[in-house]
């Protein structure tokens, strides 16, 4: 397997990433890789960690089933984040000097599931604080741009604090409660109602291939995937990185994933940098 990009990011496709907070990188990725997460995929959904929640399940029992930090248990995982050209990506996009990785998560979607992504922005939810962290979200089957995960270019340079939705009451299966958020107390403002009017609030999002994978900013709203067609499923893997300017930080609103306790398990602290064997270093510009 190939851990060198297939090809250099355009300058064009940098200056896009940092004007709009996210852009589309078509082929990035091999069959190989994709293989390889696919089974890593499967062992995560037959033995899921602990911090998995099903966010839906409706009357004809179609899924929304979530999963994160399972890296450490998962080899496929494991491969892609030191080897694969994942975290060369995201440092070159963001000019970077290092990368971290921060956590995976993945979202599998039962053919047909009518579940969308509440609208977001992730960095509130997250125990780091920085303008230099980016997703890549990389479907492991094809979707369309309806179904994709849709963004509002430019919003990740809203300086307003908005109330965030709290995804630990998303569970039909008695695990509600895991990483609970309240942003009554510091929000400033309500979330906008985005699904009201998209084409207002300049919604993108594509048509992909696996192999195509969008990166953005932790700070870009987003939400909206999934509504299937009954013969469609939808299997995300995404990756979370951390550049120069990222630091701890515990936020009283709640965390999701909440990791203060490991954090401070391996005696990281607030306004350091992640770094120990959680959020290990895997490049570094030359």
């Amino acid at each position: 397997m190939n851990s060198d990009l297939p090809r250099g990011l355009t300058p064009g496709e940098i200056e896009t990433y940092h004007r709009d907070g996210v852009v589309l990188l078509p082929g990035l990725f091999d069959q190989d890789w994709i293989g390889l997460l696919d089974q890593g995929l499967q062992a995560n959904c037959e033995n899921p960690t602990d911090r998995s929640r099903v966010w839906d399940r409706d009357p004809a029992g179609r899924t929304m089933f979530y999963d994160s930090q399972a890296w450490q248990g998962i080899a496929e995982y494991r491969k892609f984040i030191f080897d694969s050209p994942a975290a060369a990506l995201a440092g070159q996009l963001m000019g970077a000097s290092v990368i971290n990785f921060y956590f995976d998560a993945v979202f599998v979607r039962s053919p047909g599931s009518q579940f969308a992504t509440p609208w977001h922005q992730d960095e509130p939810y997250w125990s780091v604080e920085g303008y230099d962290t980016c997703t890549l979200w990389m479907p492991l089957v094809p979707v369309k741009k309806e179904n994709a995960l849709a963004y509002v270019p430019g919003s990740h340079r809203l300086d307003s604090v908005f109330y965030q939705y709290n995804f630990g009451d998303l569970n039909p299966d008695g695990k509600a409660g895991i990483d609970q958020v309240d942003f009554s107390h510091v929000a400033e403002t309500a979330f906008p109602d985005i699904a009201a009017d998209p084409q207002g609030f300049g919604v993108v999002s594509w048509d992909m291939a696996p192999g195509d994978c969008v990166a953005f900013n932790s700070r870009i709203m987003h939400g909206g995937s999934g509504k299937l067609a009954e013969d469609r499923d939808l299997r995300v893997f995404t990756t979370k990185w951390l550049g120069d300017d990222v630091r701890i930080k515990f936020r009283d609103c709640g965390m999701d994933p909440d990791h203060r306790a490991v954090m401070t398990e391996r005696g990281l602290k607030e306004g350091q940098r992640p770094g120990t064997d959680l959020y290990p270093q895997i490049w570094r510009r030359h």
